[in-house]
């Protein structure tokens, strides 16, 4: 068995069949664990969630992701609760036939997923943890989240995480802010602010700021933490980080990780 984390994938069919023929993912004997980010972007995000959808229908377990924020911009429009971006190419999932269970089945996954390997657990998540998180305080604040989203309060959550409204609930705020960070997180400024809009390279960041996963003493540091969502940092590896989004929906590659003894896949994107 073989548990495979791939990074975001943002609707590029193609190239993730031939990741999977790559890594000879077998469902029946492996898992396949996503970053986040299956939709929005790339030409086919209807193919990809109803690929994911059916694998994991088929072998329970094999397939699961980790929600980005184009899965929950997705889950918010096909909600009714927010518009359309300029870059979006949602059209044709929104419009499928079977939309509603594919946002259900996407609307059911974690935030944040732990995965047990020989080396010790692995954190996965799409962007990154606040440096003050402890990996315990993650993990609660991952399932009180997932919880709402699963539930009848899963409109108010969406609604706050995409700002399309405020919460009036406590509890959705928090979540929401969970969620934002979750899905968000790249850098931080001196003060310890996050800073989620600046998407380049770390090395061009403005003064001060620092990668999530390099502030001092950050609280969750020696649990090993997988992530993708920052295609200008691309595939690197701390000492106990390992990046995976490289890029796919921009030309560039998709890539899998084998967590069992960090093998590294890639196929270009076209």
């Amino acid at each position: 068995m073989a548990t495979w984390v791939i990074g975001d994938v943002q609707g590029c069919l193609e190239p993730l069949k031939r990741l999977l023929l790559a890594i000879r993912f077998d469902a029946a004997r492996d898992r396949a664990i996503f970053c986040g980010d299956l939709v929005n972007r790339g030409p086919d995000s209807l193919g990809v969630l109803r690929w994911a959808v059916a694998a994991d229908r088929a072998q329970p377990g094999s397939v699961s992701t980790v929600l980005g924020n184009h899965d929950l911009h997705f889950l918010a429009r096909a909600a009714g609760l927010t518009g359309a971006k300029r870059r979006d190419t949602l059209d044709e999932l929104l419009g499928a036939k079977d939309r509603d269970a594919l946002a259900l089945w996407l609307r059911r996954q974690a935030v944040l997923r732990k995965v047990r390997t020989p080396q010790g657990p692995t954190l996965i998540v799409h962007a990154g943890l606040d440096p003050q998180w402890t990996v315990h305080g993650a993990e609660m604040r991952a399932r009180a989240a997932e919880k709402l989203l699963g539930n009848g309060q899963h409109r108010d959550v969406l609604a706050a995480v995409t700002g399309a409204r405020a919460p009036i609930d406590p509890a959705v705020q928090h979540a929401a802010q969970f969620m934002a960070t979750a899905t968000r997180l790249r850098c931080c400024a001196p003060d310890g602010s996050e800073q989620p809009e600046y998407n380049g390279a770390p090395e061009a960041a403005p003064a001060g700021h620092v990668p999530w996963y390099a502030v001092a003493g950050r609280k969750s540091a020696g649990t090993r933490i997988v992530f993708g969502h920052w295609a200008a940092l691309g595939v690197r590896k701390g000492p106990d980080w390992q990046s995976l989004d490289s890029g796919c929906v921009w030309g560039n590659a998709l890539t899998a990780l084998r967590l069992e003894d960090d093998r590294l896949v890639q196929v270009a994107a076209k």
